[in-house]
């Protein structure tokens, strides 16, 4: 049997994560530590108390996701004997999963991820003005179906998908009068509904290339080891292991497409059989979306920890 260990994106986060692990585990405690020293922030204080509106912030949401995940873990790993490289056979991320699941195969330590997604974060909200580009979840919706609308909303505007999430569900993004055209739009090609995402920037699009270019300079001097594991990457639907490659990829996705059914079938059509979510409950029900008879698990509190330990 082959296993994948999946690592989820933003969109999953939610004021109190965290708290209950660091409250039974000192390795997670630590780990929140290492994050918040690693920024000079209380970034953990946010996640545990809030208030949401500073929690869903691009650049406290994406490092707070993955330390989330990283200590579920760590965890596992201090406490239980995990480890990855023996349980595992690949490892992907949905958008800045990508950068918790590089972690978590040690290409990156933690304090350089958790510095890297901060930094992601400020770039992608400062690339576009507020109130410029827009998000919208198109519900109902194939990939050919989204292309359609997405070419017919453009009108010389951005309007480009962002996000291929299984058959059902893609999102677009762009500039805010595209998005909005194309929710409008949405019955005219046989699309069962669209919904503005409540997002701070449109990620995933030609509109970010001052974030790609930041995260450029950022990840040319990031300290890289070869991961544990392969890593798909979002912008191939492919494993890749070379680091440089990596650094690439990284900065490609930025503008690029998270081609994430097509990672998940890709990983099916190689053998994967179980999947298994760390840190959130997000990806699961897309996987089995995309490979209905694959096994899905999601690994959020210390009793799902216990769980798995006892079935690897």
């Amino acid at each position: 049997m082959m296993r994948a260990f999946l690592f989820p994106g933003q969109g999953s986060q939610s004021v109190g994560m965290g708290k209950a692990l660091a409250d039974a585990s000192g390795a997670a405690k630590e780990l929140f530590q290492e994050v918040d020293e690693a920024l000079s922030q209380h970034l953990f204080r946010i996640m545990v108390e809030g208030p949401d509106s500073d929690l869903t912030l691009t650049e406290n949401a994406q490092p707070a996701i993955m330390a989330n995940a990283i200590a579920t873990l760590r965890v596992m790993q201090k406490e239980g004997g995990f480890s990855l490289a023996d349980k595992g056979d690949y490892v992907a991320g949905h958008s800045l999963g990508e950068y918790s699941a590089l972690c978590a195969a040690e290409a990156f330590d933690i304090g350089t991820t958790a510095r890297l997604l901060k930094l992601r974060g400020q770039a992608m909200q400062a690339a576009v003005p507020v109130g410029e580009g827009a998000m919208a979840a198109l519900l109902g919706a194939d990939i050919d179906k989204a292309q359609a609308l997405a070419d017919a909303a453009a009108q010389g505007e951005v309007c480009t998908i962002a996000n291929d999430n299984d058959p059902t569900q893609v999102v677009i993004s762009g500039h805010r009068g595209a998005i909005e055209r194309a929710v409008a739009m949405v019955k005219d090609h046989g699309i069962k509904r669209g919904v503005l995402l409540p997002v701070s920037a449109p990620f995933h699009c030609p509109l970010m290339q001052p974030a790609a270019e930041a995260m450029e300079a950022a990840l040319a001097n990031a300290a890289i080891n070869a991961p544990l594991l392969p890593v798909y990457a979002n912008v191939l639907a492919a494993p890749i292991a070379d680091t440089q490659e990596i650094k690439a990829r990284l900065v490609e996705q930025v503008t690029g497409r998270v081609r994430w059914r097509e990672s998940v079938a890709a990983m099916w059509g190689a053998g994967v059989t179980d999947f298994v979510e760390v840190g959130g409950k997000v990806l699961g029900p897309m996987v089995k979306r995309i490979a209905p008879d694959a096994t899905v698990r999601s690994i959020v509190t210390m009793d799902d920890i216990e769980a798995a330990l006892a079935s690897f």
